[in-house]
């Protein structure tokens, strides 16, 4: 009979692919994890990470296996945990929630503050993310994106719809040259994202109506991009929900020039039954939903 502890050095290591980083993440030294990891080899007379200075420790075909079947009983024991502690007066736990970085820090931060006011025995750990975060690797439980999961074993449906303006200071366009088509756009300077760092094709949403020498200032932060757009010398496009709320940022060419986007909030599959999730998941749906005319640059204030 394999020991759970054991399991859950295993599940670890698969996940990071380091003992050292799996040490940090179960609070042991890296020497322990290797010693566990050994241990639970000789109990199944097998192999199950190849090891290499390079690439870590990587999952044997036996590992890939045994990952399957660990995964389902973490699954089940969250589960009955999640069960057994509901009986109780108030639901309790952790959640990881991983956003883009403008909607985590501006709208998801807020309102998860006042949904932890509602749940207090639940603790929320919310990650602005840059990238892709891994469900498999359970650095996330819940994520919020620009892009649906294309496939997979993931539960989500379409969070919100938001808009996207052209903004800049009114100082910068009262000392620029008039805006009044997108033809007249040439004559402006821009921020943009870095090409090569791009986490989507949703955010390339400037290369038709701008040359790229025109582009004066790039990061794949958009909190950056609106920062140095307050500094006055140059235009952006950002998310209204992020730029509606800064009194020196002016929208321009709103007839013209504005963009639609949504957010997808999905979670894997072996989580449906967590009431947790369950009722974070529904109180975002609702909070969006009383929210939609912010989200499209329509309103100036978040409501919660």
């Amino acid at each position: 009979m394999l020991n759970w502890d054991d399991l859950r050095f295993f599940l670890e290591v698969a996940r990071t692919q380091r003992v050292s980083t799996a040490g940090v993440r179960l609070g042991v030294e890296h020497t322990t994890v290797a010693r566990r990891i050994r241990q639970l080899e000789n109990e199944l007379n097998t192999l199950l990470f190849e090891k290499s200075r390079s690439s870590g420790f990587t999952l044997t075909q036996a590992g890939l296996d045994l990952l399957r079947h660990v995964e389902k009983m973490e699954s089940h024991l969250l589960n009955a945990t999640e069960e057994v502690s509901s009986l109780g007066d108030s639901l309790s736990g952790n959640l990881k929630i991983a956003a883009t970085e403008g909607f985590g820090s501006f709208v998801l931060t807020p309102v998860a503050m006042h949904f932890q006011d509602l749940y207090p025995g639940i603790t929320l750990d919310v990650m602005p993310f840059q990238r892709f975060v891994s469900h498999s690797k359970r650095e996330t439980d819940i994520v919020i994106s620009i892009e649906r999961p294309a496939r997979g074993p993931y539960i989500g449906s379409k969070l919100t719809d938001y808009a996207l303006k052209l903004y800049a200071t009114h100082d910068y366009l009262d000392k620029s040259p008039p805006l009044q088509k997108l033809a007249d756009l040439m004559c402006h300077r821009f921020i943009s994202y870095i090409d090569e760092m791009i986490i989507s094709d949703q955010l390339r949403y400037v290369d038709d109506i701008m040359p790229r020498d025109k582009i004066v200032f790039r990061s794949n932060s958009v909190v950056a991009q609106m920062r140095a757009c307050l500094q006055g010398k140059a235009i952006a496009v950002l998310p209204c929900f992020l730029a509606e709320s800064q009194p020196l940022l002016r929208s321009v060419l709103d007839d013209t020039y504005t963009i639609q986007r949504s957010f997808w909030m999905h979670y894997h599959e072996d989580l449906k039954n967590l009431k947790r999730i369950e009722v974070f998941t529904q109180y975002m749906k609702q909070v969006m939903e009383q929210n939609k005319q912010f989200m499209l640059g329509k309103a100036k204030q978040l409501k919660i």
